[in-house]
């Protein structure tokens, strides 16, 4: 019988499809101020440019949830392009040259498992670390405020532009987030530092940079999972994985509820 093209050859890590998980770090060597200089750039880059779309649109003064339909697509393309740019001029500058290998972007049959991780990160952690915030603020952290920026995404969104906001929030997203926050940040910053200090690290960079105070509990909560996903796998498969999951669950969860 012939092997599945998924499972890892025979006598390899079942995780890793090679060399132990603890021992695959094998990358190029990114210092801190690569990887902070090329983060703030690649955001700056990124502001200035959807700054300018909108200025030249005539909607630089629109009111959040009052975006155009295009916005969305436009503004994922003006901020993962320069992200990805800085990515690859990192990979060859300082790196190996070789994307994947640089910033742990492989997949394994075992990865399939942040399916559930996602959906219950969604379910039922969100819901758990935001609650003690509810309770001490009830009026910031009510559901409707800690929903409402997806809400407002999904109810102006419908025909073509539904399907770009589902290519963009459960694909496009997390696949560049991951591979910035884990493949590159969390992946080169462990090098540097000890590895429980870049986990908690990444999740307050990861949560604090959507900019959204009532999503902060259970974006961190989720960066903590994902981090560890990519902590045991040393890939990016199971992560990504997580991240569409939990995506796509929040975006069905404000579509059927």
């Amino acid at each position: 019988m012939s092997q599945s093209p998924w499972a890892p050859p025979f006598g390899e890590d079942p995780y890793t499809g090679g060399e132990s998980a603890s021992n695959q770090l094998t990358t190029s060597d990114f210092s801190v101020r690569v990887i902070v200089f090329t983060w703030l750039a690649s955001y700056v880059v990124a502001f200035v440019v959807t700054t300018i779309i909108l200025g030249a649109t005539g909607n630089i003064d629109m009111d959040t949830g009052q975006e155009p339909k295009w916005f969305l697509g436009v503004s994922a393309i003006s901020l993962w392009g320069p992200f990805l740019v800085g990515l690859l001029i990192v990979s060859n500058r300082f790196g190996s040259g070789n994307f994947a290998k640089d910033f742990f972007l492989s997949f394994r049959l075992i990865d399939l498992a942040g399916i559930p991780i996602g959906v219950v990160s969604q379910l039922l952690l969100v819901g758990l670390v935001t609650w003690p915030f509810r309770v001490l603020f009830p009026e910031k952290f009510a559901p409707d405020n800690v929903e409402k920026r997806a809400r407002d995404l999904f109810d102006n969104a419908h025909g073509f532009w539904l399907v770009v906001l589902v290519v963009v929030v459960v694909f496009g997203a997390p696949i560049v987030e991951e591979l910035v926050y884990r493949g590159f940040i969390h992946g080169h910053l462990r090098q540097n530092i000890n590895e429980l200090s870049a986990l908690v690290i990444v999740a307050v960079w990861f949560a604090g940079v959507h900019l959204q105070v009532v999503e902060f509990p259970g974006l961190f909560a989720f960066a903590l999972v994902v981090g560890t996903c990519f902590h045991l796998t040393k890939r990016l498969g199971m992560s990504v994985v997580a991240h569409v999951a939990f995506n796509a669950t929040g975006l069905l969860l404000v579509a059927y509820l």
